[in-house]
């Protein structure tokens, strides 16, 4: 089906992992003239320069600007001179742990990040997305899933807008009130009960809004997973309960108590708030 497409292919083993990535030419998979994701900043933060080479020649021919890095002391300075649209982050750097690299990013920024893992870190995977990560992409992984998720998550987060939202009065008409929260899809933004803005990543915008659409039903993990975006998981992984757990602690007035998320036992999760719906 790809044929056509395929430029080469590139082999190589990285301890005990072996990669097989295959260049695709633009038209392939580039984006599309008017596409408002053209143009957009990915960071790619990786040890390895075939990686990120690789990497870069993939974004690049989706028109994306990429730039990359190697190293913690280097991805928090090009953070700051020139903020990206969305990071790519290996969790296996070699001088620096990517879990810190992430705890760094997250005191500075709410860049979306993609993180790149083992197939066997499922522990990194769920620490990554309490600490913030937006989505993953697990090891060997191909090009055209690299692209697909970084667009995924570039969309989920407004192209950024998930950085910077406007307060309540200067939102646009469409917005979600719940237990004096008020949830602002069109800017990815959420207040507070006092009128002051909750930072969210996309990951857990999406989970919130996940319940907002279905309220007072109950969801299984399975159902949850899906929605979020429809990854494989094993029978033991919590990654859900973590993404909840973290989300509990910004919107439950007591998270050691949660009121608005409720546990059904043995079944999985149920927003209780009543949901008023503003504008639509």
């Amino acid at each position: 089906m790809y044929r056509d497409a395929l430029d080469a292919t590139v082999k190589y083993d990285l301890g005990s992992i072996k990669f097989n990535f295959f260049w695709l030419k633009p038209d392939v998979l580039g984006a599309q003239k008017g596409d408002a994701l053209i143009g957009k900043r990915i960071l790619v933060v990786d040890d390895d320069q075939k990686i990120r080479t690789m990497l870069r020649r993939c974004l690049e021919g989706e028109s994306y600007e990429v730039s990359e890095t190697s190293n913690l002391s280097e991805t928090l300075s090009d953070i700051e001179s020139h903020p990206p649209d969305l990071i790519t982050l290996d969790l296996q750097l070699g001088s620096d742990d990517g879990l810190d690299v992430a705890r760094a990013i997250r005191k500075i920024s709410n860049v979306p990040i993609v993180m790149v893992t083992g197939k066997a870190d499922i522990i990194d995977r769920i620490v990554g997305l309490e600490i913030g990560a937006d989505d993953y992409i697990v090891k060997p992984f191909h090009v055209r899933e690299v692209i697909a998720r970084v667009k995924s998550v570039l969309r989920r987060t407004a192209m950024g807008a998930a950085q910077t939202f406007a307060t309540a009065s200067d939102a646009k008409s469409h917005q979600i009130a719940f237990d004096g929260l008020v949830a602002i899809p069109d800017q990815i933004g959420l207040m507070d009960r006092d009128d002051a803005p909750i930072t969210l990543t996309g990951s857990e915008f999406k989970l919130l809004q996940i319940f907002l659409d279905r309220p007072k039903r109950t969801l299984t993990r399975d159902q949850l997973m899906e929605l979020m975006g429809g990854h494989d998981y094993a029978p033991l992984d919590r990654t859900v309960d973590n993404q909840i757990a973290r989300l509990r602690k910004k919107i439950e007035r007591d998270p050691a108590h949660p009121e608005l998320i409720k546990t059904i036992r043995g079944m999985g999760y149920i927003f209780t708030a009543d949901v008023i719906r503003v504008g639509v």
